[in-house]
């Protein structure tokens, strides 16, 4: 089935034309993840996104498949021993989007964890998260830490842990997931926006009133169950219906920034105390030849869609940073780029913010409306898992039938069918050597290889039968197959999409995204018939998205996207 900007109607009209078993509001890592889930136990499912796939919390991550290493001074031994072995079972599903990446975390006199406590700590981590026995954590000198990362603090420093994490890319996770459920046969629109919620004479919740908010057209869709798994935006659907008691979101803003490697030559990633005394940790983690660090923790209660970094944000990372590495004197105008994105956390009502509960919990009123809060971007399979057992369970006494047991562990998702991880690397260099003897050079044809995974051939099959579309568009063979691959089968809508979300270049290589703005910008007016007013738009939304990552002010006044 393909997954098209061009067929988004079809799918929506295919929604409406008949009840579905299950309909999904929300489209970030936890809705894409149950409609996988779902539709591999054979029930018939829909989703819609008011944004795009990954558009609020899922592509604004520290972008780590890790193991909540910090919950574990909070004694929340269920969430790290989960979220860990979920690490291993991501890696083997789509290596294409995530990897190991040796984690160092400095011990220095008097800070948060001693040489005893982080070695006992992060043994048990390796036990709780069923760590591999090459990957397991080792205990660093003062001089072998400082080999590691030379430009390190020096003064207190003892030693360090080192250990693994995985690095991913949140945005694109999301996406392989959901093209992975489209494949197997889910209906998932985005920029389709839920307006109403239908009830029967009894009360019972039936079905939403959707409106694509690209033509304007609004299609009344009915399913068996109704999951919301809208993130930061959970409450507000609960409060349409009526269900918003008890418990309730408390929303946090996380800030990262990016730095160029040249600017901040490192080339460990680290996770260490700020040195400011406010008792908070810091990731700082190469990639692609960048820097990025994360993250801030500040309680959030203004706009949901699109929070943005602000210079305070900057400054507080900057501080942390050159706390830590005090050679560097990195200052704001070093900052290439950032995103700032909302975390959904629980709080219950008459309890103190101290105690806000980073699990997730699931949600069910009176209507029969089910929701979904809460919890980690490395956990989304398992919260996808609960939930869809409450919905076939549910179904079952219904329906007196039985569902299958959840079938994602071994689910490859799209991109990621390389038999297991271990193939991985083999496939790049196949696919590298394909790419020089289509024409890509060795750096093109590897960054394709490494972002597609098994997507590749597609990629290349476009480079072979486009070169002179391509040049008509003024394209290079290997930018234009991405664009029309997110097109056709990355539901690609606007500018926005392909930038920030489908290839990340807004966040890390915003001068290539600057440079090749207009050409794509061009093709994409092209082949999706916008208006002049559209491109206008589009082109303002585009830059005003450079602007909020670079944190200056925008030139341009954009439409928020709600109220479009």
């Amino acid at each position: 089935m393909s997954f098209s900007s061009l067929e988004r109607s079809r799918y929506l009209e295919k929604m409406a034309s008949r009840p579905l078993d299950l309909f999904i509001i929300g489209g970030g890592i936890t809705g894409a993840g149950i409609a996988l889930d779902a539709t591999l136990r054979g029930l018939r499912v829909g989703l819609a996104d008011m944004q795009d796939f990954a558009g609020g919390t899922s592509s604004r991550s520290t972008k780590l498949v890790h193991g909540g290493l910090r919950y574990l001074k909070q004694f929340e031994i269920r969430i790290v021993a989960e979220v860990g072995k979920e690490r291993a079972i991501v890696y083997e599903n789509a290596p294409h989007v995530t990897s190991p990446e040796k984690m160092l975390l400095p011990i220095y006199k008097n800070g948060t964890f001693g040489r005893f406590s982080t070695s006992m700590g992060l043994k048990l981590y390796d036990y709780l998260a069923g760590v591999k026995h090459g990957e397991r954590r080792v205990m660093l000198s003062r001089k072998e830490t400082l080999e590691k990362e030379p430009l390190l603090k020096k003064e207190g420093l003892k030693g360090s842990g080192y250990y693994v994490e995985y690095r991913t890319d949140d945005a694109r996770l999301t996406i392989e997931t959901m093209k992975e459920a489209a494949n197997r046969g889910t209906l998932a629109v985005n920029y389709a926006k839920v307006e109403n919620l239908i009830y029967d004479d009894h009360g019972h919740l039936t079905g939403v009133r959707v409106t694509d908010r690209l033509t304007q057209k609004s299609y009344s869709i009915f399913a068996k169950k109704i999951v919301n798994a809208a993130g930061p935006w959970v409450d507000h659907l609960r409060e349409m219906d009526h269900s918003k008691k008890g418990k309730y979101l408390h929303l946090t803003k996380g800030v990262h920034i990016v730095i160029d490697g040249k600017r901040f030559p490192m080339e460990q990633s680290l996770y260490f105390d700020t040195t400011n005394g406010d008792k908070r940790m810091i990731f700082v983690i190469p990639r692609d030849g960048k820097v990025y660090a994360g993250t801030t923790d500040t309680t959030y209660t203004k706009y949901t869609i699109d929070p943005k970094p602000t210079a305070e944000d900057r400054d507080y990372i900057l501080d942390a940073i050159n706390g830590m590495f005090p050679s560097v004197h990195l200052k704001p105008e070093d900052v290439e780029s950032s995103w700032a994105g909302v975390r959904p956390l629980i709080q219950e009502e008459g309890k103190s913010p101290s105690e806000i509960s980073r699990k997730d919990e699931i949600f069910i009123s009176a209507s029969g409306l089910i929701s979904i809060a809460g919890g980690k971007l490395t956990g989304y399979r398992k919260m996808a898992e609960r939930v869809v057992n409450e919905v076939t369970a549910e179904l079952g006494r219904e329906l007196g039938k039985t569902f299958p047991a959840c079938q994602t562990v071994h689910a490859e998702l799209s991109g990621g069918h390389f038999g297991g991880s271990a193939h991985y690397l083999d496939y790049v260099r196949k696919m590298v050597s394909e790419g020089l003897q289509i024409g890509l050079s060795e750096k093109e044809a590897t960054e394709l290889s490494q972002k597609y995974g098994t997507n590749t051939s597609t990629l290349y099959d476009l480079i072979r039968v486009s070169s002179a579309e391509a040049e008509k568009h003024h394209l290079p063979p290997f930018i234009f197959a991405a664009i029309e691959y997110a097109l056709s089968q990355e539901m690609v809508v606007s500018p926005v999409d392909f930038f920030t979300r489908r290839t990340g270049k807004t966040l890390f290589d915003i001068q290539w995204a600057e440079q090749w703005k207009q050409s794509i910008l061009d093709y994409m007016a092209y082949r999706l018939s916008w208006s002049g007013e559209q491109l206008e738009q589009y082109t303002s939304e585009l830059e005003a998205s450079f602007d909020e990552a670079a944190i200056r002010p925008s030139k341009n006044d954009v439409t928020p996207v709600e109220s479009i």
